[in-house]
């Protein structure tokens, strides 16, 4: 028999935790609202160990409430591969429900040898209102076939279970999000100000089978959600990170107070250790192009490493890598600069897909010891750019979904809503007292502008600090500016 206090189904519930199957942050729901958390069980398709444990835990649950049915039927269709595993498990023959119709041939919506009478055990992999269960329940009645239990991965507790009762259905849980919340916090992977957030956002939301929200009238989802990335702390949000490069740059920002990253886009190497060590008490970042350096040495890199260790702050070399995985994992530990032995973060285009994670992690070999991480860009400030929304979209999928998010620990954008995950950093450039536009099409914008309307976690500054008459009065400016910013945004 299986409990969910068992210490598989701890185990299992961090192994999801830890594949990303689900988050917190601001997700759009089908229901129209926003939720801070987030399940996305089809991750577990490209994990068959995981897969096959849920499946495992599905059919001991199967037996310990002693449920029977001559048929299985997941729903479509993260539910199918659960189904079809537990159906083989069981030996149970196994029912498809189609979402629609085929147009040609039987035109069956479900397909498998039934008879009229017939009873089918649901396999469903989330449940929040239970609309989904009830849409299979519906088709499978429609041909004569009983059904009256459900088993469940995931109930989100928003109403599901009542809802699905109310048709004659029982719903069986492995787990109820109030437990997997709780065994992340006990061990140490949330805070409980998470889990308070999510019990205060489910008892605020709870939601009818059609749709509709109980009591009637729609929730106030922002006074609900505090898990949304712009009003959470630096410190709150280090407990979410993936990257353990970006939990440190978090907390290195919440103990020093400052949320500026300087541009020291210089040619000589002596200019940018001199414009470093004046800078370096007020900034969490130092960003180079190391290739314009033109007097570069290892000297050089010895001494920038030193005022960063002095300073305590962090190197980002600014390389926007974008080949394919063997040519950037060779840019990145080999040739004269040797990025990845210096360098704790880069900047990278998410252009060639999922190798460009790939290729650098692969530069840093077995040595775990480096704790080095990548900003993805998905937008730039450079006017005219040709970065659309779909672009985006797919940028966002690459920084919080597979198996190397644990390397990307930010975003380069302009806007708050390209990504709500609140475990990563949002890095936004072009960052002037003075509003403007250069020459060259550089688009700035004031620091509280950034932070409070783009939702910039760090505010990259280049020439309003490197071109001031007094750089490190410059530095502090904007870091006095730019922490304020982000103490009133979280404030509101």
């Amino acid at each position: 028999m299986v409990a969910q206090g068992s210490d598989k189904m701890k185990a299992l519930a961090l192994k999801l935790f830890e594949i990303n199957a689900f988050k917190f942050g601001d997700f759009k729901m089908k229901v129209g609202i926003n939720s801070p958390v987030y399940f996305d069980l089809r991750v577990i398709v490209s994990y068959p160990d995981v897969m096959q444990t849920v499946s495992d835990l599905l059919v001991e649950h199967i037996k310990e409430v002693k449920l029977s049915a001559k048929h299985v039927c997941g729903v479509p269709y993260t539910a199918l591969p659960l189904a079809t595993i537990v159906s083989l498990q069981q030996g149970t023959p196994m029912l498809v429900r189609r979402k629609e119709a085929k147009a040609y041939g039987t035109k069956k919506l479900v397909e498998g040898i039934f008879n009229a009478g017939d009873t089918c055990l649901i396999v469903e992999d989330v449940v929040t209102s239970g609309s989904s269960i009830l849409e299979t329940v519906r088709d499978l009645q429609s041909e004569g076939i009983v059904v009256t239990d459900a088993v469940v991965v995931v109930d989100r507790e928003q109403g599901g279970v009542a809802n699905i009762a109310k048709h004659g259905v029982k719903m069986h849980s492995l787990f109820t999000l109030s437990f997997l919340l709780n065994t992340l916090h006990v061990a140490g992977r949330i805070e409980k100000s998470t889990v308070d957030a999510v019990a205060k956002y489910i008892a605020a939301v709870q939601i009818n089978s059609d749709g509709t929200f109980v009591g009637g009238d729609k929730p106030d989802v922002v006074g609900a959600n505090d898990l949304q990335r712009t009003k959470l702390t630096y410190e709150s949000r280090a407990s979410l990170a993936k990257s353990a490069v970006a939990k440190r740059l978090f907390n290195l920002m919440a103990s020093k107070q400052t949320n500026l990253c300087l541009a020291a886009d210089l040619t000589k190497a002596d200019d940018i250790l001199n414009v470093a060590d004046k800078c370096g008490p007020y900034i969490c970042l130092l960003k180079t192009h190391v290739d314009i350096v033109e007097d570069f040495s290892e000297g050089f890199i010895t001494n920038l490493q030193s005022l960063a260790k002095r300073h305590n702050f962090l190197l980002m070399e600014d390389r926007k890598f974008a080949d394919i995985g063997n040519t950037v994992s060779l840019q990145y530990a080999k040739g004269i600069y040797k990025i990845s032995s210096w360098a704790d973060l880069v900047t990278a285009h998410t252009l060639p897909g999922r190798s460009i994670l790939q290729g650098l992690k692969a530069a840093l070999g077995p040595d775990a010891s480096k704790e080095r991480g990548v900003f993805l860009l998905a937008e730039m400030s450079a006017s005219g750019n040709l970065i659309d929304d779909k672009y985006k979209e797919n940028s966002n999928k690459i920084a919080t979904e597979g198996a190397d998010v644990d390397f990307v620990a930010g975003v380069v954008c302009q806007s708050s809503k390209t990504f709500a995950f609140p475990g990563l950093l949002q890095l936004t450039p072009g960052v002037k007292i003075d509003e403007s536009v250069d020459k060259l099409g550089q688009q700035y914008q004031t620091p509280e502008h950034v932070v409070q309307e783009r939702g910039a976690d760090i505010g990259v500054v280049g020439r309003g600090i490197l071109q001031a008459t007094n750089v490190e009065q410059a530095a502090q400016t904007y870091r006095d500016r730019l922490w304020a910013a982000y103490k009133d945004r979280v404030a509101k």
